[in-house]
């Protein structure tokens, strides 16, 4: 299989981060949500760990997934697309690195304020990033949630416009970030 696209597709490589990445954050939203209503006890905590460590392989596989976008050109946007379609596609695209990076981060400091261990799939234990803070806990606890709800949103928008695309446009902006599928070259 190659590691490269065709012109008109993602590669195989860009795809794998791709649905790796998504399926794992619908997992933190899962995780997060089962833990968000369980008072505290041996089952949250359980939850919570492993919402941290599945949060850090996010956070790895951002850093991968960005160097790789870096050295590997994404496919050009469609020919009819709009101007504003196109500024909302690269603005939805930078927006989701930035998230990518920044959801994972926050958890970390977070857990660091309020010195708890992340660990790693109980392998390692990543170092705090800062010493106890009460406030700080709260505020990037804030922070963490916020930005968990403009990850959601703009999830589900990124869906919408994927779907409305294939179904309104019929263009080939979904098959060819879908394995297994076979774009269709149109101009």
């Amino acid at each position: 299989m190659p590691i490269s696209g065709s012109p008109g597709r993602y590669s195989p490589v860009a795809q794998g981060f791709h649905w790796i990445i998504a399926g794992l954050i619908v997992t933190q939203f899962t995780l997060a949500w089962m833990a968000d209503d369980l008072p505290l006890g041996m089952h949250k905590l359980a939850l919570l760990t492993r919402h941290k460590s599945f949060g850090m392989t996010v956070l790895m596989l951002a850093v991968l997934r960005l160097s790789w976008r870096l050295f590997n050109r994404p496919p050009e946007l469609p020919a009819g697309m709009s101007r504003i379609e196109r500024i909302l596609a690269k603005a939805t695209h930078v927006a989701f690195y930035v998230l990518l990076f920044a959801m994972p981060l926050t958890g970390w400091l977070m857990s660091s304020a309020k010195n708890y261990s992340v660990s790693w799939f109980g392998r390692f234990t990543w170092p705090n990033l800062i010493g106890p803070d009460e406030g700080w806990f709260v505020a990037l606890r804030i922070i963490h949630a916020l930005l968990s709800w403009l990850l959601l949103s703009l999830a589900i928008l990124h869906i919408l416009a994927a779907l409305k695309h294939h179904f309104w446009n019929k263009d080939d902006v979904l098959k060819r970030m879908l394995p297994f599928t076979k774009s269709e070259e149109r101009t």
